[in-house]
């Protein structure tokens, strides 16, 4: 009985690496498993379902292929491919995640989150997600031409990035003291995230009761993943990306 957690791989068509090692990660450690959990970020980009790219079509297959071997997939949105509907979920045999969500997992209550919801302190990007996330902007949005969805994706890509060089990194990391009110509101002791690019299990205090924060990294130069064992503690495991 295993359950494995990822997220942050950021697939696109430029990054072939990554597109491997994740079929060969799917290949040799997902297919067959209790659960896979996407945490978000999965891809770079995602502006519809209606999206069929080479690179979707071939991931889209792959991950039908662990679902039908009995492994059942979860994802969740993260702040790249929030976009992500019932289409695309339906058509690889996935359950979409609300973010956040709180599962059991073997006998421990655990919090799941992309994780950009906790990094307070960046306040300007608090207000870009509010309003990336809001439904109505994501109607008007998907209602727009192809072509120009995909050439908005790209300037705020871009923008994103030329914003992202000009901030502290403290910033951009999560903030305790909402880490804590979250986990506090929903009664849990373990908390698993992506979304910062920085691995790490942080062990501290919520609900006056010892707990853990575990944080998934990107898939750039090595892959990075949570494996969960029944009777067993999570352990944060790593590999190169050859």
């Amino acid at each position: 009985m295993t359950t494995l957690f990822i997220s942050d791989l950021h697939l696109e068509e430029s990054r072939p690496d990554i597109t491997r090692a994740f079929l060969q990660f799917l290949s040799d450690k997902a297919t067959g498993v209790d659960r896979l959990y996407i945490l978000g970020d999965f891809f770079e980009a995602w502006i519809g379902d209606d999206e069929h790219t080479p690179l979707q079509n071939e991931i889209a297959a792959a991950l039908r292929a662990v679902s039908d071997s009995g492994t059942k997939l979860f994802l969740m949105h993260g702040n790249r491919d929030f976009l992500i509907g019932d289409a695309f979920c339906e058509r690889i045999g996935a359950t979409l995640l609300d973010d956040p969500s709180v599962v059991d997992l073997y006998g421990t209550t655990t919090l799941l989150m992309h994780g950009d919801s906790l990094c307070t302190a960046d306040v300007e990007y608090q207000k870009f997600r509010t309003t990336m996330r809001n439904q109505q902007w994501q109607d008007m949005f998907l209602k727009r031409p192809l072509a120009d969805r995909q050439t908005t994706a790209r300037q705020l890509r871009e923008i994103s990035m030329a914003k992202n060089k000009g901030k502290e990194q403290t910033i951009m990391d999560v903030t305790q003291d909402e880490v804590i009110k979250v986990m506090e509101e929903h009664r849990v002791q373990q908390l698993i995230h992506g979304h910062t690019h920085r691995p790490a299990i942080h062990e501290f205090e919520a609900n006056g009761q010892p707990a853990k924060r575990m944080v998934l990294g990107d898939w750039d130069k090595n892959l990075w993943w949570i494996e969960v064992s029944a009777g067993q503690p999570p352990v944060l495991k790593q590999q190169p990306l050859s």
